[in-house]
Formats: C-alpha cells, sequence, structure tokens
C-alpha cells in the first residue's frame, strides 16, 4: 500500500459511497425521461456521476505515489460545519441579514490566515450581495431582521 495515494483512494471510495446512497434512494421511484423526469430522475444520474468520479479517482490512486496522510484540520472542521448549522438555527430568529452576517464570520473562522478585519469585510461583502441578489434581484419573502431584533423592525 505505500505506492498507493491514500488520500485520492479514500476520497473515491466516499464518492462512490455517496453515489451508492444516491442510487438506493431512487430505485422504488418514477425514472421517467430525460424530457419528463419522475422523482427518481435526478438522483439516479447523481449516483451515476458521483460513482464514476470515484472509480475515476481511486484509479489515479494507484498511478501515483501517495504521501503520509497529515493531521485532520478540526477546526476547519468544525467551523465550516458549523456555519450552516448556526445558519439554520438563527435565520428565523434573527433574521437573513444577521444570520448571514454571523454565519460568515463563523466559516472565516476556520482559516488562521485571515485577519479579524478582513473576515468582517467579507461578511459585509457576502451579506450584502446575497441580500441584493435573493432579497431584492430575486424578491424571495423572507425577513431580513426578525423577531429577536426588536430594535431592527423585526
Amino acid at each position: 500500500m505505500d505506492r498507493i495515494n491514500k488520500a485520492d483512494f479514500t476520497a473515491g471510495l466516499l464518492f462512490i459511497l455517496f453515489g451508492l446512497c444516491f442510487g438506493a434512494s431512487a430505485l422504488g421511484l418514477e425514472m421517467g425521461t430525460t424530457l419528463r423526469m419522475g422523482p427518481g430522475y435526478f438522483p439516479m444520474v447523481l449516483a451515476v456521476v458521483l460513482t464514476g468520479l470515484g472509480l475515476a479517482i481511486s484509479a489515479t490512486a494507484f498511478r501515483t505515489g501517495g504521501e503520509a496522510v497529515g493531521t485532520y484540520a478540526w477546526r476547519g472542521m468544525v467551523f465550516i460545519l458549523g456555519a450552516p448549522v448556526f445558519f439554520g438555527l438563527t435565520v428565523r430568529g434573527l433574521g437573513f441579514v444577521p444570520s448571514l452576517f454571523l454565519t460568515t464570520l463563523i466559516a472565516a473562522l476556520a482559516g488562521l490566515k485571515l485577519k479579524p478585519l478582513y473576515a468582517v469585510g467579507l461578511a459585509v461583502a457576502v451579506t450584502l450581495f446575497c441580500t441584493l441578489v435573493f432579497s431584492v434581484a430575486l424578491g424571495l419573502p423572507f425577513r431580513r431582521f426578525g423577531p429577536w431584533l426588536p430594535i431592527m423592525g423585526g
């Protein structure tokens, strides 16, 4: 196993696993056709694509020499995975704008190199962009400021 790129091989296996899970979830659903897609069509296409990518990635693991897999970036995983959970738990109470701002700040904490001032600037830019796109341009009906912030008119 010294000549196998373990990171690529593991990633390929994960793609295959997810592909098989999507394929299994689509088995009992009607497929339909390309022009009239049924509820099982997209999960099955996704299953085929993920499984194919997994096989391709796993195959390349045998052609390239692998390096030792380093330590896991626990900090990054906690903050990146925690950010959307935070957004989901607070978007109704705080509203879209404050939840998105804080979610971006939480995600920015995943990296050690991002300076606090840049993180705030990134949060402002992402919040402004998303508010303009989803609220103004697309007109999606959600509260910009929620009931937990009565000062903001929630």
